[in-house]
């Protein structure tokens, strides 16, 4: 693990935000509102997406919405701290797809006076936790859960239901894969599926 204690004679504080929710909650767009914010306050800035991402586009980070921002693609969480030196914000994008090491690396960050807002689908397809979320979850002193609209009855959504055959816990997908469901809507389809 890549944890470093604060360095308390540093007078940068950093924290680590986190952006959670299901697919089509807005998780993407408010990760770079905040870091477009950041640039505005003439912060440097770097952004960080896993590789395999590449529904949109193989470098920016790209919202629902067509909103996009720059950012580096990387094989591993470790990645990130070899490549965010100099810089005053991370921001990472579906987190859920990085290693088991991005908790401790963005503590890191933290530690080093750095702010670090990252965003990611908390839960997979079944409605379990997904990936280093739920441990960056406990570690962050922020955290925002952004709510979907349930595509079977118009109450907030917060589980990316899965609507194709596929059982692999990873796979990339949009509006053609998910839908955003209720916890009511996305009982009632599971008791439909078993059927």
């Amino acid at each position: 693990m890549f944890l470093e204690h604060p360095n308390f004679e540093s007078p940068k504080r950093g924290w680590v935000e986190v952006i959670c929710g299901s697919m089509f909650s807005g998780k993407t767009e408010e990760l770079i509102r905040r870091l477009k914010r950041a640039r505005i306050a003439k912060m440097k800035v770097e952004i960080f997406k896993p590789k395999l991402d590449t529904r949109y586009d193989e470098a920016n980070v790209v919202s629902h919405d067509s909103n996009f921002i720059h950012s580096t693609p990387v094989d591993s969480s470790s990645q990130i701290l070899l490549l965010s030196g100099n810089v005053e914000v991370v921001g990472i994008d579906e987190a859920q797809f990085f290693d088991d090491e991005l908790p401790g690396i963005c503590e890191t960050l933290a530690n080093r006076g750095l702010r670090v807002i990252v965003a990611g689908l908390d839960m997979d397809y079944l409605g379990k936790p997904f990936g280093p979320l739920p441990q960056l979850l406990a570690i962050a002193e922020y955290v925002t859960k952004v709510h979907a609209i349930c595509m079977k009855c118009g109450n907030l959504a917060h589980v990316s239901h899965r609507i194709v055959n596929n059982q692999s816990r990873i796979m990339l997908g949009e509006q053609e894969s998910y839908i955003p469901l209720c916890r009511m809507c996305y009982n009632d389809e599971i008791k439909s599926a078993k059927q």
